[in-house]
């Protein structure tokens, strides 16, 4: 299994910005998929997460402004992200089956 990050960048607060998590090994509506994110400094937490059957959830600190999807057909999942703040700068990883990706950087700036 392997899962691999893109869409990172830099972005001016208030952007938006979509990662997307290619999945190989094994296939994505088969399994849940969770967003993470690790900020400098900070312990990696939980972003996003979409079920096996599509049920979504989000952290407090990104509902409303970031949304979680999958697209089966191409394997992948993606992050959507709005309002994006400062706060939210971090690497982000996509984790399913045991496995992570080795992340991505999103660096909200001005």
């Amino acid at each position: 299994v392997q899962l691999v990050e893109s869409g990172g960048g830099l972005v001016q607060p208030g952007g938006s910005l979509t990662l997307s998590c290619l999945a190989s090994g094994m296939f994505i509506d088969k399994h849940g998929m969770r967003w993470y994110r690790q900020a400098p400094g900070k312990q990696r937490e939980l972003v996003a997460d979409v079920s096996l059957i599509g049920v979504t959830n989000y952290a407090e600190s990104v509902k409303g402004r970031f949304t979680t999807s999958r697209d089966n057909s191409k394997n992948t999942a993606y992050l959507q992200m709005n309002s994006l703040k400062p706060e939210d700068t971090a690497v982000y990883f996509c984790y399913s089956v045991n496995t992570w990706g080795k992340g991505t950087l999103v660096t909200v700036s001005s």
